[in-house]
């Protein structure tokens, strides 16, 4: 299975795929929040490792106070990470919770969101459980909600599969962005239909990598 501690380290390297990934998943965050404004609103990021991209652009922003989080993330190194991150920039409204992300019990009380962040998720978990999550987001999702997704597109490439699933969920595509070498993406989508209410104890997803 991967050290995520180190793989978190590629972060660190500007050139490295995973580090400019980042910078458009935070462009992204930080598009929404400018579209939210000025209202309150609530945020999932699900296996958030250090919870970069989301405490990273809340840590500029002077609006930082409207939003409160849920950072789902099962190492205890990585949320301990992100615990202190949030506490440094005095971001009282954000939760790190040390679970399992692939349940939906990890977020009991504080669905439904108004942005999910599904990061680093798609690609570590099989293809059958990638098109389950997908169909599940309505359920983590307040009605209009948007979901930041990733996934790399080595082939076979799931990335049009996983767009065309996305639809049939009842989200409507808002940008989705991949560089010339194809190495990764992110999808932003919109959710048009009506929420679905949480089940417990519902297997999301289980890391295969």
């Amino acid at each position: 299975m991967t050290d995520w501690l180190a793989w978190h380290e590629d972060y660190a390297d500007p050139a490295c795929a995973l580090s400019m990934r980042l910078g458009v998943v935070q462009e992204q965050i930080r598009r929404w929040l400018d579209g939210t404004a000025p209202a309150e609103v609530n945020v999932t990021s699900l296996c958030a490792g250090d919870g970069r991209d989301l405490l990273d652009v809340l840590a500029t922003r002077p609006d930082a106070a409207r939003v409160s989080a849920l950072l789902v993330e099962r190492d205890p190194d990585l949320a301990s990470r992100a615990e202190a991150a949030a506490l440094r920039a005095g971001l009282a409204d954000v939760v790190v919770r040390c679970t399992d992300a692939g349940t939906t019990d990890a977020y009991a009380g504080h669905a439904p969101a108004d942005l999910v962040l599904l990061c680093g998720v798609l690609g570590n978990v099989s293809d059958a459980d990638a098109h389950g999550t997908v169909d599940a987001l309505p359920a983590l999702c307040a009605a209009g909600a948007t979901v930041i997704w990733t996934r790399h597109r080595r082939e076979p490439d799931l990335t049009p599969a996983l767009r065309r699933r996305f639809a049939a969920a009842g989200f409507a595509e808002e940008s989705f962005t991949s560089p010339q070498d194809g190495r990764w993406s992110v999808g932003v989508h919109r959710l048009t239909r009506a929420p679905e209410p949480l089940r417990p104890s519902q297997r999301l997803f289980e890391f295969v990598r």
